[in-house]
């Protein structure tokens, strides 16, 4: 086997068990793995420190699969990592009643690069990293084996896929192909799922619990949905009794979906606009002509894949989040989120905070929002940590 010799004094993150060798940190490789390759990671003295997957054309070499020397990495190996993954959300589907859920958290579940969703019948994965790739036959089988599912269905299709030298590719890989639309039961709620092209694996199955939050805040108000995407925020919003609710996408076909699941969980839309516009520019026309809302949920996209992007990324953020605290009738709600891993949860606070300065509003955390809890974050990878949310309110 092939082994990587870490340079000195760049091994502590191996000893907290961190799972990501970045190239910088590499002294010299022994042999000549190949992309994907399992090799073993020592450092300068020579001491063991772990086995992963090779990456040649990533920032980060390799992405460790195991910390314990005794632990080969086989067909054996991803049965177990997939059989604890996928038995410790059962409690947490059968508790939520929830017909759709992520089984598998990539490096939070010991698995890097690896996503894997399911709704109902169907699983939907996502191979992002050339080590979960080489393995993927693999993983297929022992999915059928562990879940009997109606089929597996790739959307591999991220831009993350570029830095790893892999092809986007989407299609169906067992079973059946999914229907055109999947209907997923969330608690109370449902929701039609686009799987093969909607955003991510189809459905923000991370906003789970804080769509629910939105609820109580909304009865007898006027909520604004930005990137509503199909209206997760807006079924709750509407089934709580929300005064007037109005969604706004670039997306039509989204939109169309959001109408869909309006009507699927039997809620009227005659106080329902719905918008296809950008956001950006939708918000500055709203401001224009003095609209204001009781309660605003931002719920943007992706604004930073580099570091090189930060910058921008904030600048994003800022103009959307002082557009939306000038929006809100005083007393008003502010649900604001950035699933940017790049952005720190200090810095995303300040960003809200000099919104609200420069826009000359008063403003209160009341609360703070992350992920849903099928999407747990390893403590020794705080980057699994990608969605951050807070609550103000707006004086």
């Amino acid at each position: 086997m092939a082994f990587i010799i870490i340079k000195p004094k760049r091994d502590s993150a191996f000893q907290r068990k961190h799972p990501w060798v970045f190239s910088g940190a590499v002294a010299k490789k022994k042999g000549s793995p190949a992309a994907g390759e399992t090799v073993d990671i020592v450092n300068s003295r020579g001491g063991w420190m772990g086995r992963g997957a090779y990456s040649p054309k990533s920032q980060i070499a390799v992405r460790i699969w195991t910390f314990n020397e005794e632990e080969h990495i086989d067909p054996a190996f991803f049965r177990r990592r997939l059989e604890r993954a996928i038995l410790s959300r059962h409690e947490l589907k059968k508790r939520l009643h929830l017909s759709a859920c992520r089984l598998v958290n990539a490096e939070s579940d010991g698995l890097p690069g690896l996503i894997i969703d399911q709704y109902e019948r169907f699983l939907v994965c996502q191979f992002l990293t050339v080590g979960v790739h080489t393995w993927k036959d693999v993983i297929v089988q022992q999915l059928q084996e562990l879940v009997a599912p109606e089929g597996i269905f790739e959307r591999s299709d991220s831009p993350v896929l570029d830095k790893e030298g892999l092809p986007r590719t989407v299609g169906c890989l067992a079973g059946h192909e999914p229907p055109e639309t999947i209907t997923i039961r969330e608690g109370d709620y449902r929701f039609l799922v686009d799987v093969r092209n909607g955003h991510k694996t189809g459905f923000y199955l991370d906003q789970r619990d804080n769509r629910h939050l939105v609820s109580p805040y909304a009865t007898d108000s006027d909520v604004l949905n930005c990137f509503c995407y199909t209206g997760g925020f807006g079924v709750p919003a509407m089934a709580a009794g929300a005064r007037t609710l109005t969604n706004i996408d670039v997306s039509a076909p989204a939109l169309d979906l959001a109408r869909q699941n309006m009507a699927l969980n039997n809620l009227d839309s005659e106080q329902v606009d719905y918008l296809q516009a950008d956001v950006f520019k939708q918000l500055r026309s709203f401001r224009d002509a003095a609209r204001a809302f009781d309660v605003i949920i931002l719920d943007p996209p992706k604004f930073a894949d580099s570091k090189q992007q930060l910058d921008h990324a904030c600048r994003g953020y800022k103009d959307i989040n002082l557009l939306a605290v000038k929006l809100l009738r005083a007393g008003g709600y502010l649900f604001t989120f950035s699933c940017s891993g790049l952005m720190e949860p200090a810095l995303f606070q300040k960003i809200v905070a000099d919104a609200a300065l420069d826009a000359g509003r008063d403003a209160q955390i009341i609360g703070r929002m992350g992920q849903a809890a099928d999407h747990p974050t390893s403590l020794a990878f705080p980057e699994g940590h990608y969605l951050k949310g807070l609550l103000c309110r707006v004086w």
